[in-house]
């Protein structure tokens, strides 16, 4: 979730906006100007779900795709592997971007793949499998969570069992798959593509993009909990 802070989480949207103009006297113009044209483009009807992905580079890469793509939300599943990113490679997408990490749980994978279903969203694995349909027949619609998984094995039989449906990528030469980086890439890029096609609801919500604004301020305020005090003790809150 957006990180918010014990201060102003609980607060209205007038309050939240408000405390965002006070703020925004800190940020240049410019930078202002990018958060509201970036929000507009921003979608959480579809996700990304990383499964025990130890590869820098190819982690790193998938984050800032999403962040290109206008994908806010990445979850990441550690079972075996720490997930970690390479900031050359990321090129400061990562502070986009809000990460899920999921590894605390007696089966992560199903922890995941099961809060996404209740969240309403169709799980659909990228890997071969008996029943799967290609990129180019995916049925585009609603709110979609695309799970990867690793270069070698691919998604675990448990990701695989907990799976709505299954796409794969047509393959024309001798190696059997694409990595997973430009994987992800060639399949977001046509998902997102078809949904701003299609001119369908996509977009965040008003209070969404409020709470993410804020959230992409503070990333650019070393001090920011000090100036929040500020703004809170003028207004005896």
């Amino acid at each position: 979730m957006d990180q918010l802070s014990e201060n102003s989480k609980d607060l209205d949207i007038r309050t939240k906006n408000e405390l965002i103009d006070y703020l925004a006297q800190f940020i240049t113009p410019h930078k202002l100007e990018l958060f509201d044209s970036v929000l507009e483009n921003r979608t959480r009807d579809v996700t990304v779900v990383l499964e025990n992905i130890y590869q820098p580079q190819n982690a790193s890469a998938v984050v800032r795709t999403c962040d290109c793509l206008g994908i806010q939300d990445l979850h990441i599943i550690e079972n075996s592997n720490a997930y970690q990113i390479n900031p050359k490679v990321t090129q400061g997408s990562s502070k986009w971007v809000t990460f899920h990490r999921y590894s605390k749980f007696e089966d992560n994978t199903a922890e995941c793949i099961t809060r996404l279903k209740k969240q309403g969203y169709r799980i659909i694995a990228t890997t071969p499998h008996k029943e799967d349909t290609t990129l180019n027949e995916l049925p585009v619609h609603g709110k979609m969570a695309f799970l990867f998984g690793q270069e070698e094995p691919g998604l675990s039989e448990r990701a695989i069992s907990l799976a709505d449906e299954y796409v794969k990528i047509p393959m024309y030469g001798f190696t059997e798959s694409f990595n997973i980086s430009v994987s992800a890439g060639l399949i977001l890029y046509q998902v997102t593509n078809q949904l701003r096609e299609k001119g369908e609801h996509w977009g965040l919500s008003e209070e969404e993009k409020i709470n993410l604004k804020l959230t992409w301020i503070r990333k650019m305020l070393k001090k920011y909990h000090l100036l929040e005090k500020e703004f809170f003790v003028a207004r005896g809150l």
